[in-house]
């Protein structure tokens, strides 16, 4: 396939930016939704855990196989058929009568936006062939969720005020039409030369896996601890079968051989962790500046745009840094300044004046801006082209999953807190224990900042890259060049 001009490529990058736009903005934007939709479909606390977790269950369960799907049948039609999947899903939503309902349609969207940002990753991947010029624009990439944050309160917020939460998903239908047909136009069809098979067991198994472990987490405020257990238990099981079963495949879902890569398993953790974060920080704003401070949906947001400025700014200068220097210096920045934002709640109650609460969304917009380059960077350089697809999916899967984890162990540790008591006397206190989580998930991607961005790490990327390598990964890679 001859090689795109630049202007062609920029193009490419600014399509496939618009669908992590659509996906970006739908959570943040029903982040401020969320008061109105407990109001709205009297829903509880783990109601609306599941809101947002159904969401990012399905999409991380079934990210890594949209990704090698993509790699096998053709990126650009994978890509497609996700845009159209998303838009429905998207309309669904705004039409649900009742909670469990749009739990099921948020599911619908999910399928859909797994085929989105792994498939727009692996085609600019295979765009911008050049390392520097693909760091830059995997920073452009970056800043878009910078803009989804930015513009996700606010846009949400007053569409809940003037609208209703509904015409949140509004919003998804001209933007994923106008992608779908841009895409159709100007995004060129690419694939691997080698074929990989399906591996249905191994995505029962991560499905098993993802599932049964935030039920277990979701539930255990108020559910019987039978059931905890059995759940638990299942989450268990299905993680030591995928131990079992992917090693025997020569074609496994979940390529265990990327992990012996330091800088890849450390930026699995970092996004885990770093996501986490977000999910819970988020989830603990939203329902703080609404239910306890009595503020509407639009000013709420307002409250949270320093967080999501820094978050715009950042972005970009991270891409460039990691082009230039590599991806120590944003990942210290990020763990550093998402431990401070954390500590600055769980220790100091940033909560109880305007400037210390500005603060603390200032540090973690600071910090989040800064990582999101170095995880995606790192998770597909060193990586076989013909297999950036995948790589670039266990990357996208670390993100959902971490965000999945952080809003179901935040929130049960909330919905504990608060127990019977007056919500609003009682939330400062019972999230004090989550805003330490917070803290220490920044910490992790500090402490494995450290670890995994230095010589012996390189060694051990140089090592798993020549280990995944094979004739026919090499005659992939020359006949997508």
């Amino acid at each position: 396939m001859p090689e795109p001009s630049h202007r062609r490529r920029l193009l490419i990058l600014a399509i496939c930016c618009m669908s992590l736009l659509i996906v970006s903005l739908d959570n943040t934007a029903l982040n401020v939704a969320l008061p109105a939709l407990q109001s709205d479909l009297q829903a509880s606390t783990s109601g609306l855990q599941w809101t947002i977790d159904a969401y990012t269950l399905v999409l991380a369960s079934l990210l890594m196989l949209a990704g090698s799907t993509a790699d096998r049948i053709g990126r650009k039609r994978v890509f497609m058929a996700g845009l159209v999947v998303f838009t429905i899903g998207s309309a669904l939503c705004s039409l649900a009568p009742d909670l469990n309902s749009l739990i099921v349609f948020r599911m619908v969207q999910a399928v859909g936006g797994s085929m989105l940002n792994p498939v727009a990753m692996s085609i600019i991947t295979n765009t911008f062939t050049n390392p520097r010029e693909r760091a830059r624009a995997i920073g452009v990439w970056g800043a878009v969720v910078g803009i989804s944050m930015a513009a996700g309160p606010l846009i949400g917020g007053l569409l809940v005020e003037t609208v209703g939460w509904r015409a949140i998903f509004w919003v998804n239908l001209p933007v994923g039409l106008a992608a779908l047909l841009l895409t159709l136009r100007f995004v060129p069809e690419s694939r691997a030369a080698k074929a990989r098979r399906a591996d249905p067991v191994g995505q029962v198994l991560v499905m098993l896996l993802f599932g049964s472990l935030t039920y277990a987490i979701i539930e255990a405020p108020t559910a019987p601890a039978a059931e905890v257990l059995v759940f638990g238990g299942l989450a268990l099981a299905a993680l030591a079968g995928l131990l079992v079963h992917e090693p025997r495949r020569a074609e496994p879902l979940i390529d265990l051989r990327f992990f012996r890569s330091a800088p890849f398993s450390g930026a699995t953790v970092i996004a885990v962790s770093a996501f986490a974060a977000l999910g819970g920080f988020l989830f603990l704003s939203t329902l703080y500046l609404q239910n306890v401070r009595g503020l509407d949906a639009l000013h709420a947001g307002l409250w949270m745009l320093p967080m999501a400025a820094l978050c715009f700014v950042c972005a970009p200068v991270a891409g460039r840094v990691v082009g230039n220097r590599g991806p120590r210096l944003p990942l210290l920045i990020a763990g550093a300044s998402m431990t401070a934002s954390g500590i600055l709640f769980a220790a100091f109650e940033a909560e109880s004046s305007d400037a210390t609460l500005v603060l603390g969304y200032i540090l973690f917009g600071l910090g989040f801006g800064f990582v999101n380059a170095p995880i995606t960077n790192t998770a597909v350089s060193g990586m076989p082209r013909a297999q950036a697809g995948v790589a670039a999916a266990v990357a996208s899967t670390s993100r959902q999953l971490g965000q999945a984890l952080g809003v179901a162990v935040i929130g049960a540790v909330l919905a504990s807190g608060i127990g019977t008591a007056a919500y609003r006397t009682a939330f400062v206190t019972a999230a004090r224990p989550a805003w330490w989580i917070v803290a220490a998930c920044g910490a992790l991607v500090l402490l494995v900042g450290l670890l995994t961005t230095g010589t012996w790490a390189r060694m051990t990327a140089a090592r798993t890259a020549d280990s995944l390598e094979t004739p026919e990964t090499r005659e992939s890679a020359r006949a997508e060049a």
